[in-house]
């Protein structure tokens, strides 16, 4: 928002330094690809597409370079509605078309995606039978009410057991990659200094001779952080005056 560009503008680095921010591109759906196994999620990210105009043009059945931003928009509103749960109603409120339109959409996203689908459902299934979800590292997530008579709490439920693997397991990669480079600056005894984490954002606080090392010791650290993935991990990076400058 125009509000929350402004509070970025008031985050600014010390003399002779710059605002450093490192961004975990659409790490959810990149896990999401990963525990789902699906061909095609996984195909889009590792030849390097724009996930949302990939799976525009999945759904829609255009050529890559012909889809519209209205069709990329819509796409970015199911990828990161759909893999939580939404429902036909929720993503036509969300993106204000019918509930027909909403409907289609989601068919043609799980017609796009269809071992997205499975992925759901099992996860719900596990969580019914051991109580809890997990991340990829194994951290639970326990889930009293997924076996809930209510409809309403059970369903709340079941969107944890879906959306948890992918949350936590995103937290968890970056609290890796927040040790490892911490360790990292201090060896190299360098005078950058890790100073905020923002859900998948890092940001730093560097001396303007450290840029060129920092830049690429925090890429190739966050980017390398789980190699068993099975889709590449990519970090956009940015620096300038301020945190909206550098974002």
């Amino acid at each position: 928002t125009d509000d929350g560009k402004e509070i970025r503008k008031c985050f600014i680095p010390e003399p002779g330094c710059e605002f450093f921010s490192a961004d975990y591109s659409q790490i959810e759906l990149r896990i999401m690809a990963h525990l789902s196994e699906d061909e095609n999620m996984m195909e889009a990210f590792r030849k390097g597409f724009d996930i949302h105009r990939a799976t525009a043009a999945k759904i829609w059945h255009e050529d890559i370079e012909n889809v519209t931003d209205t069709q990329r928009k819509k796409a970015k509103q199911a990828n990161f509605g759909i893999i939580y749960g939404i429902t036909t109603y929720g993503l036509a409120q969300r993106m204000d078309i019918p509930n027909g339109e909403a409907k289609e959409l989601i068919d043609g996203y799980f017609n796009t995606f269809p071992k997205v689908k499975a992925y759901m459902e099992r996860a719900k299934e596990e969580a019914r039978q051991k109580g809890y979800a997990e991340t990829i590292f194994h951290r639970r997530r326990y889930l009293a009410d997924i076996n809930s008579r209510n409809a309403t709490v059970r369903g709340f439920a079941e969107r944890n057991a879906i959306n948890a693997p992918l949350q936590g397991s995103a937290a968890d990669l970056i609290k890796i990659a927040m040790i490892r480079l911490d360790e990292a600056i201090r060896q190299r005894g360098l005078q950058s200094r890790m100073i905020l984490q923002v859900h998948d954002e890092l940001n730093f606080n560097v001396p303007f001779a450290e840029l060129e090392e920092m830049t690429e010791l925090v890429r190739t650290t966050m980017e390398s952080i789980y190699p068993s993935l099975l889709v590449p991990l990519e970090v956009s990076i940015g620096h300038g005056p301020t945190w909206l400058a550098a974002h």
